[in-house]
């Protein structure tokens, strides 16, 4: 419910490509937009990348598009853009044109790729650094093809142009025609046509309001995206939330709702709820932590000496090694912790610090460290699965490879069998798992707090931009970070085994 219609004084802001995806999600993401920017938490140094991703996929496009003239004004002088882009098409010897900025009914848009057609008509293409059409992605390009002929303009045909991860660099230039694949949209976005107008208005007559809409925080905060006001939104939800139960649908989340119940520790006994739901329930409702004692023969399952270990891996959307494809994870660093039978604890490290494929060194040093003997603990299966594809493009390696698999043990999955502790906040994650069992671990006074920061800042030490000394200090924090999640894996089976008894 909305209150506070005005008398008619009140002007709706100007609506753009990426607040109507905002308002499509949810309309009050759309009104702190417009209205109380200032709440959105800080953009992520993950965030960051990401939309430097994209600008990088974005440019390599154009390449496909030879010729086009690039409209440079940003989306603070989107009026001068438009008479850029005005220019451009009216230049009948320009094939293409970049970033083109059109207005329609308030409505602001930019086109990624704008290809002229001999008929006079235009193709619209919308550049994505993914790897697939996703359904955010309709609305997405149905918006702009409405904002553009609108303008004056027909479109012949819309769609995404996305990377293909099937491609494989061959080294030297890259193959565009093979890197890139489209998605024509045309037939889906044609059937879009009658709603944008529809949706388009409902939130302009949202924004008219003086007070935000109601909307309670639920899925939709982190769907299709993270939205930067979920910090603010759940600021005053209880300590436990009832969106932290393990796997609790939208169903259920409704029927707790209309309940009045947002605390976990207030849902009834009666209420359907899965094992482990009910696990978490009643953890929290006694706040001390459960330990279930058959835990105890699986962790004392073990051969010495046992591992303890973890990867971090770099997935860069554009191939930068000979033999990889988009996004495909490379390993770059691990860390091992080796426990001996008589309580000795010994850390061995490896980090690739050269800008070449690190893959080869990385399982040859891997496969030394681990020897052919010795429980291997990990936290989750990401490493075997690590491991089976660094077998499979190394047939020299393979049978050393796969047979450290056979030793592997998972922490993680033992613990969301066994476990819980109600700091766990209902993530069986590693983040959430070693500061919760073991309070001095946790992870707030490291440079890198997690394994996709890794990953942004290794790309940072592989820049020839960057300083010589910030490199070293990267390095350092990349050590740090990986050491501490190893040797967390030792003390939480310590602290487990101590519990159990």
């Amino acid at each position: 419910m909305i209150e506070g219609r005005p008398s008619g004084s009140r002007l709706s802001p100007p609506l753009s490509k990426s607040r109507f995806i905002a308002g499509l999600q949810c309309p009050l993401r759309l009104w702190h937009l417009c209205y109380s920017r200032q709440l959105a938490s800080p953009v992520s140094p993950a965030q960051q990348a990401i939309f430097k991703v994209g600008h990088e996929v974005g440019r390599l496009a154009t390449g496909l598009y030879p010729g086009g003239v690039l409209v440079k004004e940003d989306h603070f002088q989107h009026d001068k853009a438009v008479e850029s882009t005005r220019t451009a098409i009216e230049d009948s010897g320009v094939p293409a044109i970049y970033e083109a900025a059109f207005v329609h009914e308030g409505v602001r848009v930019r086109v990624d790729i704008l290809e002229r057609l001999s008929t006079g008509r235009w193709n619209l293409i919308e550049v994505k650094s993914s790897t697939s059409v996703k359904q955010v992605h309709l609305p997405d390009v149905a918006v702009q093809r409405y904002v553009v002929q609108g303008s004056g303009h027909t479109i012949q045909q819309c769609g995404i142009l996305h990377l293909n991860n099937q491609y494989v660099y061959q080294g030297g230039d890259l193959d565009l025609e093979a890197l890139f694949s489209f998605s024509d949209l045309m037939e889906q976005i044609v059937a879009l046509e009658d709603e944008i107008p529809v949706k388009l208005g409902q939130l302009r007559e949202m924004l008219l309001h003086t007070s935000p809409p109601d909307v309670h925080p639920s899925r939709i905060c982190k769907t299709p995206y993270v939205c930067e006001f979920l910090e603010h939104c759940t600021r005053e939800k209880p300590e436990f939330w009832i969106i932290e139960l393990s796997g609790i649908n939208q169903e259920r989340l409704d029927e707790l709702a209309e309940m009045n119940v947002e605390d976990i520790r207030d849902i009834p006994e009666s209420f359907p709820l899965t094992s482990i739901q009910t696990r978490i329930r009643d953890t929290v409702l006694s706040g001390t932590w459960y330990v279930d004692a058959r835990l105890s023969d699986e962790l004392r399952d073990v051969e010495y000496p046992a591992h303890f270990l973890d990867f971090e891996t770099m997935g860069a959307a554009i191939p930068r090694y000979a033999g990889t494809r988009p996004y495909q994870a490379l390993p770059f660093q691990w860390s091992d912790h080796v426990l001996y039978e008589d309580g000795t604890i010994v850390h061995q490290q490896y980090l690739c610090e050269k800008d070449e494929d690190p893959r080869e060194a990385f399982a040859i040093s891997l496969l030394k460290a681990l020897g052919k003997k010795g429980t291997i603990f990990v936290f989750t299966m990401y490493e075997k699965e690590v491991i089976r594809q660094l077998a499979e493009f190394f047939p020299q390696h393979c049978n050393q490879l796969l047979s450290t698999v056979d030793r592997f043990k998972d922490l993680h999955a033992l613990i969301r069998k066994h476990v819980y502790h109600p700091d766990f906040h209902g993530s069986f994650s590693l983040k959430s798992v070693l500061p919760a069992l073991i309070p001095s671990m946790g992870y707030g006074d490291l440079a890198i707090q997690n394994g996709q920061h890794a990953s942004v800042e290794y790309l940072r030490v592989l820049d020839p931009d960057t300083l010589p000394e910030e490199r070293a200090e990267i390095k350092r924090a990349l050590l740090a970070y990986c050491a501490n999640d190893t040797l967390g894996l030792v003390r939480i089976r310590e602290e487990l085994l101590n519990r159990i008894q």
